[in-house]
């Protein structure tokens, strides 16, 4: 695969795609993005390239289907009379869902396929040799190109948007091309709205030094996060997680943590070089992640981890649900039965429920992920129903909810709550992943610790002190953005000498410290495989 912090992408790929962006006249600079954009995606798919390609131009052709029978609703409204007009709409609204039902489908269809055979026909199989039925259903190998959930989810988005009118549907399919397939976001997102990317990709503006220099800067801060950190940390969670029975529940205390900090560094590193590499040419992507570890609640955390996709969801199946006649008619009835704060709840947690099984199952196919999306609706569900209790008894208690003691002890809690998921999300089935929290709460010991067993697992004292010195300096510019101070506008502003110091520091310190090279293997993306 293809990394972005390969030395193929920031040595050579990158590099050349800049020079040829920027020596081209302004007209030819969005094809030149596309043709990289395809080059880059055939080198990490191969063949593959065509679902890229059919899932462009079928979502051309949707939204220009979704525009010519709004032009014509239109034009019979003109015509018809007032008594009429309530009917005639009503009829080319079915119309147009029919359309978006074929689009939404086509596309889902082509991911489940893809995606998802391999681990119903597992399931299948496992329950007929339950039941005693003498059928085994063959398990296909599909090959699945990298990032298509993400851009599955970007065309979705556009189908549904066209649908409700609030973009129209574009005719230059070249601009469509670039907006599904722009290089830095087909990996791993962020999934992008065509209203906030597509126009802003297709204008071709010349680089500039302030984009060059803030979007190196991102860059240098990504290949920290992912070089020193991520990586060091892989093998220590590798052998924690393969051979969990082997260890006391302090040890896979220590590999969940590991484990969550590998993941956030790992991803939000990845949309660091993304949104730094789309600065470079002066395009501004959506950000992923604000300091998710700040956050006070679960439903906060989950508003800075992933943002984009959390949106997705919000928009396009929370919303819609929620609004749909048959919740609001359940939200009428229970309101009058369980009162104003328990009675809207009911609807609201039927499509809560419909969020969190769509965002497990699109981060994998297994019962692990489910289980990962059904941890985290419990979670909000009940913060949601105990919150007015919660801060009833906070104002007896005569404790200050918005005061430094109780944020700590909030943010803490979160984090506790998302170790606690991460292990089963990275847990080899969720088998595993109950027998390593079981071993973890029952049989916790700090002795793999004392006696050194735990520095022969992959890193040694001097990885956990790089990986931790790592931490706290991220942590840091964490701490001072969640501040509103922004780090790179401060650097910006001091004089050359000081800025380059800065820079060469990093410079270093990725050099001498990152994981490359012999004795660390090259990791994956990890969000790129989902």
């Amino acid at each position: 695969m293809t990394s972005f912090f390969s030395v193929f992408y920031l040595a050579i790929f990158l590099p050349v795609m800049v020079i040829l962006y920027n020596v081209c006249p302004k007209k030819y600079r969005p094809i030149v993005l596309i043709a990289g954009s395809y080059f880059y995606f055939y080198s990490i798919s191969g063949k593959l390239l065509i679902y890229l390609l059919f899932s462009t131009m079928s979502i051309h052709h949707i939204g220009l289907w979704l525009t010519d029978i709004q032009g014509e609703r239109d034009g019979v409204l003109k015509e018809a009379a007032k008594e009429e007009k309530k009917a005639i709409k009503a009829e080319y609204l079915k119309k147009q869902r029919r359309v978006l039902f074929f689009g939404v489908m086509l596309h889902l269809g082509i991911l489940l396929v893809v995606k998802y055979t391999p681990f119903f026909a597992t399931n299948i199989n496992t329950l007929f040799d339950a039941m005693g039925i003498n059928i085994t259903l063959t398990i296909p190998k599909i090959m699945m190109p990298i990032g298509i959930s993400f851009y599955t989810l970007s065309a979705i988005s556009y189908i549904f948007d066209v649908y409700r009118e609030t973009i129209k549907a574009d005719k230059n399919i070249a601009r469509l091309a670039l907006f599904m397939s722009f290089f830095p976001h087909i990996m791993e997102g962020p999934i992008c709205r065509y209203s906030d990317t597509a126009h802003n990709l297709y204008k071709g503006e010349r680089t500039n030094y302030q984009c060059l220099t803030f979007g190196l800067q991102r860059i240098l801060f990504a290949m920290v996060k992912k070089m020193v950190v991520a990586d060091r940390l892989n093998d220590f969670i590798q052998e924690v997680f393969t051979n969990y029975s082997q260890y006391d529940g302090g040890v896979i205390l220590v590999g969940a943590v590991c484990y969550t900090i590998q993941l956030y560094m790992e991803f939000s590193g990845t949309m660091d070089i993304v949104i730094g590499t789309a600065q470079i040419f002066n395009v501004r992507l959506p950000e992923n992640f604000k300091q998710p570890f700040f956050s006070r609640t679960i439903s906060d955390f989950w508003s800075r981890w992933h943002i984009t996709l959390g949106t997705f969801f919000k928009d396009y199946i929370f919303y819609p649900l929620t609004m749909s006649k048959p919740l609001k008619k359940l939200t009428t009835k229970a309101r009058k039965r369980l009162g104003n704060h328990l009675g809207p709840m009911l609807a609201g947690a039927i499509a809560l429920f419909c969020v969190w099984l769509s965002n497990g199952l699109w981060h994998g196919a297994g019962w692990q992920y489910i289980f990962f999306g059904m941890y985290h609706f419990a979670l909000i569900l009940t913060g949601n129903i105990v919150e007015p209790y919660s801060r009833n008894l906070l104002k007896k208690l005569h404790i200050n909810k918005e005061g430094l003691p109780y944020g700590i002890f909030s943010m803490l809690r979160t984090t506790c709550l998302v170790i606690v998921g991460e292990l089963f999300f990275r847990a080899e089935g969720i088998k595993a992943g109950f027998a390593m929290f079981k071993n973890m709460v029952f049989n916790f010991s700090i002795t793999s610790v004392k006696n050194g067993q735990i520095f022969a697992l992959g890193m040694d004292k001097h990885d956990f002190l790089i990986v931790a010195i790592s931490v706290i300096i991220i942590f840091v510019v964490s701490l001072l953005k969640e501040n509103n101070i922004n780090v790179r506008g401060e650097i910006a502003k001091r004089n050359i000498f000081i800025r380059w110091a800065i820079y060469y520091a990093i410079i270093m310190f990725i050099i001498i410290f990152g994981a490359y090279g012999r004795g660390y293997t090259p990791v994956d993306p990890i969000y790129a495989n989902f």
